[in-house]
């Protein structure tokens, strides 16, 4: 008899055991679909403000537009007095600095042209002359043995600055010592009438020259 209360027990026991795990087993399933049905119900965070279309960016114009600028006949001359054009915008070579030199040394050859037309003293021919021929002197000392010694510009220059210095001491020695020499053999050089000859050569000769150096670019 106690034998059979044991069994009887032990039934018990095990149907209460396999009772509790199907009714564990089938609330944890009812958990899970309840969780895939709903879905996740909290707040994401806003990444939109984060990655906004590019818009393209608008600008103002430094410079206006000047009418008539593509039109040949309305363009401005080079500005070649300027040596800041010659340098940055025209070149960017040593080649542009003989170019600011010979716009220095045109305005001199100019004067030049001018105290001879215009029958200037022999006190201003001998300052404009001797101004001419230092500054060829400084051309000469910068550009010697170098590629710009082989320009016409060059050559023709350092031509006329030996005529300049040679007629200017010619013009000075004949206004101090004319007066006491006779035209005759050596005393002839100094005639008014032969300096007056060799200025209207040389006038002509720098009159070419000034339009070789307005060629120089």
């Amino acid at each position: 008899m106690r034998k059979i209360f044991v069994i009887f027990l032990a039934l018990m026991i095990i149907q209460t055991g396999v009772l509790a795990a199907d009714k564990a087993s089938s609330g944890s399933g009812s958990a899970a679909d309840q969780i895939e049905s709903t879905g996740y119900r909290g707040t994401l965070p806003d990444i939109l403000d984060k990655y906004q279309t590019t818009k393209p960016a608008t600008g103002t114009p430094i410079f206006e537009a000047e009418e008539g600028f593509d039109d040949p006949d309305k363009l401005k001359p080079v500005p070649r007095d300027n040596p800041a054009f010659v340098d940055i915008i025209l070149k960017g070579d040593k080649t542009s600095n003989y170019v600011n030199d010979i716009n220095r040394i045109i305005p001199q050859v100019e004067a030049l042209i001018d105290c001879i037309e215009n029958g200037e003293d022999v006190q201003r021919f001998v300052a404009k002359a001797t101004t001419l021929d230092f500054s060829i002197g400084a051309l000469r000392k910068r550009y010697e043995g170098k590629p710009e010694s082989y320009f016409i510009s060059y050559t023709k220059l350092m031509e006329i600055g030996l005529r300049a210095k040679s007629l200017a001491e010619l013009r000075k020695e004949g206004a101090e010592y004319n007066r006491y020499l006779a035209y005759q053999s050596s005393g002839a050089i100094y005639a008014p009438d032969n300096i007056n000859r060799e200025l209207q050569y040389f006038l002509e000769e720098l009159i070419k020259v000034l339009g070789v150096l307005r060629e120089v670019d």
